[in-house]
């Protein structure tokens, strides 16, 4: 029998439901066995009590979209305060230098820091393959079973270098043979479609710019035919609408949708610069969006009409981005970014904290195509954040849980994930932070030292 763990009368709860659980929820095994309404008690015993009194619990957050390798070029100097494609190609020959082990310890640090922020799945985009890192998902993979937590690996690619009028240097580009074999390959390795799945890999060419048109059309139809999704970079800067107009003399979405890109199994990173007409196709086709408001602030991308896409029926899920460009990976902290920018495009009254707290959980699944997360009710995985308000911004707070996101948490007090405490007192469970950071700084040195 599976331990039962009433997590108890919670100082607030959102569950992204109607249902009443002002009493706490009860855990049982890796799924959510009922919600407990205000003023009752589990409708069976318990084998533990957690006294959740002064904590604001949540379903965990779910980050759709990362590009973990970047925590290692953090304010990096020469790509600070440029827009995106002068970034790119900054940036480009840095990652060219991408070591097995830079891979491993720059996924762990990213994977221990979102979890540190509530975080319970996470997707990274990892496109770039030099020959010196050949099994970057591989490597991803491992790390995230032995963290547990739960992961959307996307295969990314790039096809398409700069003799090709692409941006990537040459080092970092693949052949469209080996880019589909090993598709291939980590479908069969790793990904699993079931229920409770804490892997699921993914096919994602980086842009519609940096491969070729054979390869999008090539990496839709084996994803249609291995039944796992697609995701891309779109619409992310007006500069990017731009030369895709030039390079392919059409604007992005029509060209995705000339590919076979325009679909449910499709989700986009950023997706700022779409028109009214585009909004409404892609919600008539259910694709998704990955909202990355501090990203996109940063690089000055524009700000993503997550209400006029919500109200289309595409999918808004949020996202971190990576860390060269973010440059952190905490996902409450973009719950509130996702708030403060919705506010500069739209009325005060027309975006809540409901809203942001939607897309970093629900929403995020709805991307992802799955039902099993994303919610705290019965049947779903025991995902979930729990926060204090023990620190001097909070005092006097009236509503815990909008205290959560306006005046803003950085890190989560309790994590579980799958029925498991990941984070307890506010560490992660079984990792040194010291020595972690210790090596993840010595990989940073490393990588940037030809560059300096």
């Amino acid at each position: 029998m599976s331990e039962r763990i009433w997590i108890k009368n919670p100082l607030a709860i959102y569950t992204g439901t109607d249902m009443d659980a002002g009493a706490g929820i009860v855990v049982e095994g890796d799924t959510v066995a009922e919600l407990v309404p205000a003023g009752g008690e589990p409708s069976r015993p318990v084998d533990r009590t957690v006294d959740a009194g002064e904590h604001v619990l949540i379903p965990g957050l779910i980050n759709t979209h990362h590009h973990f390798y970047q925590t290692l070029t953090r304010a990096f100097p020469p790509a600070l305060n440029k827009k995106l494609f002068p970034w790119l190609q900054t940036l480009y020959p840095v990652w060219a230098g991408l070591k097995p082990a830079h891979i491993e310890v720059s996924t762990e640090l990213a994977l221990t820091e979102m979890m540190l922020s509530g975080c319970t799945c996470a997707s990274d985009h990892h496109y770039v393959f030099p020959e010196t890192a050949p099994n970057c998902i591989d490597i991803q993979a491992e790390v995230a079973k032995r963290l547990g937590m739960r992961v959307m690996l996307t295969r990314g690619s790039m096809s398409l270098g700069q003799d090709q009028g692409g941006l990537p240097p040459q080092s970092v580009v693949q052949s469209e043979e080996t880019i589909m074999s090993e598709s291939e390959r980590l479908i069969s390795q790793w990904h699993d479609a079931s229920e409770g799945s804490m892997c699921r890999i993914v096919l994602a060419p980086c842009s519609p710019f940096s491969v070729t048109a054979e390869l999008m059309k090539a990496s839709a139809d084996l994803a249609r035919e291995r039944n796992v999704l697609l995701h891309t970079h779109l619409a992310e800067t007006q500069d990017e609408n731009d030369f895709c107009k030039q390079f392919v003399g059409q604007r992005p979405l029509d060209y995705m949708e000339s590919l076979g890109w325009l679909d449910s199994n499709v989700w986009y990173a950023h997706g700022i610069h779409f028109t009214d007409e585009e909004i409404r196709r892609m919600g008539k086709a259910g694709v998704g969006v990955a909202h990355c408001p501090s990203s996109n602030m940063i690089l000055a991308s524009g700000i993503c009409r997550t209400k006029e896409l919500d109200a289309a029926g595409v999918s808004v899920g949020l996202a971190v981005d990576g860390s060269a460009s973010n440059d952190c990976s905490n996902m409450i902290q973009e719950v509130r970014m996702a708030l403060l920018i919705g506010r500069l495009r739209y009325e005060a009254d027309e975006i809540t904290h409901y809203d942001a707290l939607r897309w970093g959980t629900a929403g995020g699944a709805s991307v992802f195509n799955r039902d099993d997360i994303g919610t705290l009710a019965p049947g779903k995985q025991a995902d979930l954040g729990m926060f204090k308000l023990d620190e001097l911004r909070f005092s006097g707070a009236g509503d815990p849980l909008a205290a959560l996101v306006v005046i803003g948490h950085d890190r989560a007090d309790k994590v579980m994930i799958k029925g498991q405490w990941k984070v307890e007192d506010g560490m992660p469970v079984g990792t040194d932070l010291a020595d972690l950071m210790q090596r993840h700084t010595r990989a940073a040195q490393e990588l940037i030292a030809p560059h300096r």
